[in-house]
């Protein structure tokens, strides 16, 4: 490890930590008497702190977002050449790597043509849904204005995309919320609401055109959902659900709208995780993994269809898409999601992802035949959840500080590994497994083995 300051320095860096920043997703109220956590250097799929301790990152970054790991000169390298280059321009003009990466990036999506970039997963969600409302005031009389979510789904912390959020714990404290969000059912078979229907898949999907017919259908303009589920519980979607979902959106001239901002470029394995499924979405969003933390960045593409909705007056000035993401001009994100594509690509990454998580997948149900707390073993590349239960027959989650005991356990022990977090009342109860995509066999048996161990200490 080779920190960038003087070991003696780093007290005081601990000390303007407690004093002035404001982390996320935490309570701050222990830094009163422990010091914060302060990450300095990442090397390939480890991370070390403050104190000089090695942590191997099950997690990518804590939030599913280093796809190519920790450390990546030629990413870095590509950022700092184009900044000195050319920095920055609003995005009403272009810039090289801009086009360049939206090339690129469409190659790997047939259907779709066109790439607005912004800077958050936050954000490019809320792009579509503004295209959406849009297109419904142009082209619908304002009338196809209602967008439906899903539950547990997660799309984002502004108060647009909490309101398109399946999460309830996340939306709390910070109504009232954007009107014309509708939420569908949420499709996880382990936890099924259909006992009695021959097809779980079908039936919840027609769930949704239920909610459609209710709502209106000439009233419903969109439907965003994730591809797999992602912090309410890694949720991978029944046999037969996504067909379902394809037809019921030609059906009523509704949008389909994929979040991949955490399932994107990789770490499913495959480049998105809609193309598991033989989806044909209008638009798909991503952030996370498009540059690996190495600059920020996040694109809303659509297809030309949706596009062409936008310039079909030129005369009138109201109808061309009259946004902006002020960092949407920074031309590192693009440099560096290049660069980050080439490694994916060079590297055999989602190949590597396929094997590695089936890798995963088998050690986690090895550990569920020792362990009678793990429920259910669910995921799709390197993208997995453990969903831990104080009674298999019954199904009952187990108590939240009990799987966070999990955790900690395995941070004790070395090993970064995540839980759904004030999500869902009474199911924070799923462990989350995203390492890198360079992830090894060894690095899988370190995780898994952790687990073992941090289970078999809280639970015996």
């Amino acid at each position: 490890m080779n920190l960038p300051i003087q070991s003696n320095d780093i007290q005081a860096v601990i000390e303007a930590d407690r004093a002035h920043v404001w982390h996320h997703l935490i309570q701050h109220k222990p830094f009163e008497t422990i010091d914060p956590r302060i990450m300095v250097e990442g090397r390939g799929m480890r991370v070390w702190d403050a104190t000089g301790r090695e942590h191997l990152d099950g997690v990518s970054g804590g939030v599913w977002t280093v796809n190519v790991g920790y450390g990546r000169e030629s990413i870095a390298d590509a950022v700092r050449d184009q900044l000195v280059k050319m920095n920055y321009f609003a995005n009403s003009a272009g810039s090289i790597p801009g086009a360049m990466f939206a090339k690129q990036l469409i190659d790997k999506m047939p259907g779709l043509s066109r790439v607005y970039y912004s800077n958050s997963g936050s954000e490019a969600n809320e792009k579509a849904f503004k295209m959406i409302r849009q297109i419904s005031h142009r082209h619908h009389g304002g009338r196809k204005y209602k967008i439906l979510y899903r539950d547990r789904d997660y799309h984002g912390t502004t108060i647009g995309a909490l309101s398109a959020g399946g999460q309830p714990q996340r939306v709390e404290q910070y109504g009232p919320l954007v009107p014309g969000f509708v939420s569908v059912p949420h499709c996880l078979e382990y936890r099924n609401q259909y006992p009695d229907a021959e097809s779980y898949g079908l039936a919840a999907a027609n769930a949704i055109e239920e909610v459609i017919l209710r709502e209106g259908p000439d009233t419903v303009g969109g439907l965003c959902l994730e591809p797999i589920t992602a912090g309410g519980g890694v949720i991978t979607p029944p046999p037969g659900y996504w067909e379902r979902v394809q037809e019921i959106c030609a059906k009523y001239n509704i949008l389909l709208h994929i979040d991949e901002v955490v399932c994107g470029v990789g770490r499913t394995g495959a480049w998105f995780g809609y193309q598991h499924y033989g989806i044909k979405p209008d638009f798909v969003t991503m952030a996370k993994g498009v540059a690996s933390g190495y600059a920020a960045i996040s694109c809303t593409v659509t297809t030309e269809a949706v596009f062409e909705q936008f310039k079909d007056d030129a005369s009138d000035p109201m109808s061309y898409f009259r946004d902006i993401s002020t960092f949407g001009g920074c031309a590192a994100g693009p440099a560096a999601a290049l660069e980050n594509m080439r490694i994916v690509e060079d590297e055999n990454l989602i190949e590597n992802t396929q094997v590695m998580g089936e890798r995963m997948m088998d050690n986690l149900r090895a550990l569920q035949d020792k362990h009678a707390v793990i429920g259910d073993v669910r995921g799709k590349g390197l993208f997995v959840g453990a969903e831990l239960v104080s009674d298999r027959k019954t199904k009952d989650p187990m108590e939240e500080k009990r799987v966070h005991a999990v955790v900690a356990d395995c941070m004790a022990q070395g090993v970064i590994i995540g839980a759904t977090n004030r999500s869902l009342h009474g199911y924070n109860n799923t462990l989350c497994f995203s390492p890198a995509l360079i992830a090894t066999a060894q690095d899988i048996d370190q995780i898994t083995d952790s687990v073992d161990r941090a289970l078999t200490k809280v639970f015996g």
